[in-house]
């Protein structure tokens, strides 16, 4: 039997703001692979934005701050890589979907990331006929998403990224604004992305919300610990 394939390996993240400042992340470590669901859970204030925003890219990029340790994709560094590489290798789902989604229309949503790459219009539309399709939102491809449910929203917020074929997805808390019915929208959506290969983390603060997830972390001190060594 192949082994999945490794998509990132965060390996031996340290991190503080300032220096003589307390270390939000102290010698965190963490793959994920293909078809992979990780989630990890944590007080407020236990650094699981903070590792998120490492993971993206945002970190040292636009948010400074002394670091040290590696993460990379398909075995390349994101340290010190242009946003063009970030946007086609990590996607971020955020907690609400109404600061994410901009536009009137969900399909110019689905489309907006693909133009901002310049790839042609009759890939784009490919693409979003292969997004759409994949998750079973056919019917919301026209639909103008303030009409929405909070669930198919967060549906097309992640229908948005997938338009840019990224290998690897973070969903920040994605499902905490969301119902009980928008919350399985939401994973049945994620499952069909595990089987299609994707490597997703998710971050949560209710235990509930990671059922689908086949390993859950727990960070607090800065340490991240499988859930049941906590």
């Amino acid at each position: 039997m192949i082994s999945p394939k490794l998509v990132v390996e965060a390996s031996q993240l340290t991190f503080q703001y300032k220096k003589k400042f307390p270390y939000i992340l102290n010698n965190v470590s963490l793959n994920i692979h293909e078809g992979q669901i990780v989630g990890i859970m944590g007080l407020s204030g236990s650094g699981k934005s903070t590792l998120i925003q490492i993971l993206n890219g945002i970190i040292p990029n636009r948010i400074p701050g002394h670091l040290s340790g590696q993460v990379s994709i398909h075995g390349q560094s994101i340290n010190n890589q242009d946003v063009d590489f970030l946007a086609r290798n990590v996607g971020t789902i955020f907690q609400d979907p109404d600061c994410q989604i901009i536009f009137p229309w969900a399909e110019d949503e689905l489309a907006f990331g693909p133009e901002n790459l310049c790839r042609p219009p009759t890939e784009i539309l490919s693409t979003i006929d292969q997004v759409t399709r994949s998750l079973n939102i056919e019917h919301l491809r026209y639909a103008n998403p303030n009409h929405l449910s909070g669930g198919q929203k967060q549906i097309i917020a992640l229908a948005s990224v997938l338009t840019l074929n990224v290998p690897f997805m973070i969903l920040d808390e994605s499902m905490s604004q969301i119902d009980d019915q928008g919350r399985e929208y939401v994973k049945q959506a994620l499952l069909t992305l595990k089987k299609e290969g994707k490597a997703i983390l998710m971050v949560e603060h209710e235990l509930e919300n990671l059922s689908i997830a086949d390993t859950i972390y727990w960070l607090e001190n800065g340490h991240l610990k499988k859930r049941e060594e906590v």
